[in-house]
């Protein structure tokens, strides 16, 4: 029996919808990941970008659970001596752009690299429910009904 070696032509990509409205940060960032890098598919092939483009609406209404929203914290430097600066998760969501919460907890999931780069190009985050994709006809996915864990009441 020989193993299956996907090619680019054999791979078929999909768009999906996926609406944040309620579900835990965690356990959405974990499915997202697993159908950008294509891992739900029985063609997975690990060197090849073979995951389906993801669209996430509503993602400033994603849930925290516990207090993540107040104790988890976001780092980043300046480049400036003494410039580390910081921000909690729900000033972020809080804030101007509330999809880059959803952006960074799926980025971390995804392998670094460059097969990990071109993943993070099919992921698409808005914070409201508008976004420019309909023409793609995006499936809709509904991931609280997957587990019911994943959404918070």
């Amino acid at each position: 029996m020989k193993t299956y070696i996907a090619t680019p032509a054999d791979i078929e990509k999909k768009w999906l919808l996926i609406d944040a409205d309620g579900l835990v940060l965690g356990r959405l960032a974990a499915i997202v990941a697993d159908r950008l890098r294509g891992k739900h598919k029985p063609t997975f092939t690990p060197n090849m970008d073979c995951g389906d483009h993801v669209v996430v609406i509503n993602a400033e209404k994603v849930a925290l659970t516990g207090n993540k929203g107040q104790d988890s914290m976001f780092q980043w430097h300046t480049g400036y001596p003494g410039g580390i600066k910081e921000r909690s998760k729900g000033a972020i969501l809080a804030g101007k752009h509330p999809e880059r919460v959803i952006e960074k907890a799926v980025e971390r999931m995804v392998p670094r690299g460059p097969l990990g780069r071109r993943i993070m190009g099919h992921l698409k985050v808005y914070a409201g429910t508008a976004h420019p994709h309909e023409a793609q006809q995006p499936a809709t996915l509904d991931i609280a009904a997957m587990n019911r864990k994943n959404k918070r009441a």
